[in-house]
């Protein structure tokens, strides 16, 4: 799949520089993610919901997406959309629980999620959705992730960025009152954004299409057991 992808400045690291991770298959890599903890910046949202951002979690993100490029078995879906069938606009792969993920350091980054959100979660992160934003006309439209047990319980969604950066918004279900607030992040080159107690429920987010000229973007969603 050719596509056209202006690494960021800040993605490589120094000649020869190895970060602490390895591959599983013992193997040194400069893709992994990095610490979480107090590094992570989190905003309290209306009904309970909230957001944390960490900036550049993952360490060789720009050799990280252009991995998943070529090893992820993407597809393109067609959906009913009233009366009448649609491409989606955007490529899609799900990997379920205990499926193995298609590069060692997302399994890294799921062991780091694990361990920082486990006890505020009460328990582990079990699927990745992984789609691919090919240009500014690929898109997700307003939504909350409530099929399953997102519609009625809190969960917690967890989404690394890599490639360029795209607008995520946010923003109270249904516009909230005369409109209500919106919220936008710039997200790519290893950010990530976590949504969390009743976002998936209270609020709605959704990535925008845009005119500018704009390269590829995949997110990565760790969600967990039940919830879509």
């Amino acid at each position: 799949m050719a596509l056209a992808y202006q690494a960021s400045l800040f993605g490589a690291l120094p000649d020869g520089q190895l970060t602490d991770g390895q591959l599983t298959d013992g193997h040194p890599t400069d893709v992994q993610p990095g610490i979480l903890g107090s590094s992570v910046s989190r905003t309290h949202l209306s009904h309970s919901a909230w957001v944390d951002v960490r900036r550049d979690w993952i360490r060789g993100a720009d050799s990280l997406f252009e991995e998943l490029v070529v090893r992820v078995p993407w597809r393109a879906e067609r959906r009913q959309m009233y009366e009448r069938v649609v491409d989606v606009p955007r490529l899609l792969c799900f990997y379920a629980d205990s499926t193995m993920l298609p590069h060692p350091s997302l399994a890294a980054a799921k062991a780091v999620l694990d361990q920082h959100y486990g006890a505020e979660l009460g328990e582990p992160f079990a699927t990745a959705g992984l789609c691919l934003y090919r240009d500014g006309q690929d898109s997700v439209a307003w939504h909350g992730d409530t099929i399953g047990r997102g519609a009625t319980q809190d969960t917690i969604v967890a989404i690394i960025s890599v490639g360029t950066p795209r607008a995520l918004l946010l923003r109270p279900r249904g516009g909230g009152i005369g409109g209500g607030e919106t919220l936008r992040y710039e997200l790519g080159h290893g950010d990530l954004l976590v949504m969390g107690g009743s976002c998936q429920r209270t609020w709605e987010h959704a990535v925008p299409k845009t005119a500018r000229p704009t390269g590829p973007r995949i997110s990565i969603q760790f969600r967990t057991q039940g919830v879509r």
